[in-house]
C-alpha cells in the first residue's frame, strides 16, 4: 500500500472519505494535508504518504460513540442517525457559541450546511475546472485562451480568482489558494478568515486547514452569526423562510428543492 501525492483510484477516494474530504479520487494537496494532520495527531510520521503502517491504523481505529446531550429545548437524541456523529459532535458548541439555540434555527442551519457540503462531505472548495468550466464560470478572469494555461490546476485557479480582493493580496501571493473556501458553508478570503480567528482563538491565519478539520460547523455558524441569518430563520418553517435563508447564503435559489427537502426532515426530527 502506497498512496501519495498524485496516485489515483477507488483506494483514495476510500481514504478521502475516511477523511471528511470530497472523494473524487485524485490525490492532491488538500489530500496530502489532511493525511499530514492526522498522521501528527496519531503519532505517525507526518509526511502525507499513506503506507501501510498509516492505512491500517487509519481503518483500524476504533471509533469511540459520540455521546448525545440535549441543549435546553433542543433534543439532539432526535438527530442521531440523520446527520454524520462527527457533525453531531460539534452542534453542542455552536449552539453555546453562536446564538442557534432553538430547532427551528438548528434546523434552517443544518438544512443549508448539509446541502452546501454534499451532505457535510466536501469541507474543502474543489476548484479542479477543466478549460471550458473556467470560461464557463470565471470567465471574466480568463480572457481568450488564458484559461488553457490554468485548467486542472486548483492552486492557480484559486490564486487568480480570488486575488486582490476580500482582503487577499495578488496572484503571485497565493493567498486566493491559501484562503479558499474551507468548512461545510465554505469560509473565503483572508478577511473571512481573520476575523474567524479572532473570534475563535486560534490562528486560521497560519493554519488555514483547521477551517476543514476543526471547524467546519462553527466557520458555517459564524457566517450565519455575522450576517445576521438567526433573525431570517426565526421568521418560520415554512418554504418562503428557506428561500429567504437560502438567497443570503447562495447568492440566489440554487438547490432550493434540496434544501427545503432536508430542512423539513430536520425540522420534523427536531420536534416530533
Amino acid at each position: 500500500m502506497l498512496l501519495k501525492n498524485g496516485s489515483k483510484g477507488e483506494e483514495v477516494k476510500k481514504l478521502q472519505e475516511k477523511l471528511g474530504l470530497k472523494a473524487d479520487g485524485n490525490f492532491g494537496p488538500a489530500t496530502e494535508s489532511a493525511v499530514k494532520k492526522w498522521q501528527e495527531s496519531n503519532g505517525l510520521k507526518a509526511d502525507g504518504v499513506v503506507g501501510d503502517s498509516t492505512w491500517e491504523k487509519l481503518f483500524t481505529s476504533i471509533v469511540q460513540p459520540v455521546f448525545v446531550q440535549n441543549v435546553g429545548e433542543i433534543r439532539l437524541e432526535k438527530l442521531k442517525g440523520h446527520v454524520p456523529d462527527v457533525v453531531l459532535s460539534q452542534i453542542p458548541d455552536v449552539i453555546e457559541r453562536f446564538n442557534c439555540n432553538t430547532s427551528l434555527r438548528l434546523a434552517h442551519f443544518l438544512a443549508q450546511c448539509g446541502h452546501e457540503s454534499g451532505g457535510f462531505k466536501a469541507v474543502t472548495e474543489n476548484l479542479n475546472y477543466s478549460a471550458d468550466g473556467l470560461r464557463s464560470i470565471f470567465g471574466k478572469y480568463f480572457p481568450g485562451n488564458l484559461s488553457n494555461s490554468y485548467a486542472k490546476n486548483p492552486e492557480k485557479i484559486a490564486s487568480r480568482v480570488y486575488a486582490n480582493r476580500m482582503e487577499n493580496g495578488d496572484e503571485n501571493s497565493k493567498d486566493g489558494w491559501k484562503f479558499r473556501g474551507r468548512g461545510y458553508i465554505q469560509l473565503t478570503g483572508k478577511g473571512n478568515y481573520t476575523k474567524f480567528t479572532k473570534f475563535i482563538g486560534e490562528d486560521c491565519i497560519a493554519n488555514p486547514d483547521l477551517v476543514a478539520t476543526k471547524y467546519p460547523l462553527a466557520s458555517a455558524a459564524f457566517f450565519f452569526d455575522s450576517n445576521k441569518l438567526w433573525s431570517i430563520c426565526d421568521k418560520g418553517a415554512d418554504d418562503a423562510t428557506v428561500t429567504a435563508v437560502t438567497k443570503r447564503v447562495n447568492g440566489g435559489t440554487l438547490g432550493l428543492a434540496d434544501r427545503i427537502k432536508h430542512f423539513k426532515e430536520f425540522y420534523t426530527y427536531l420536534t416530533k
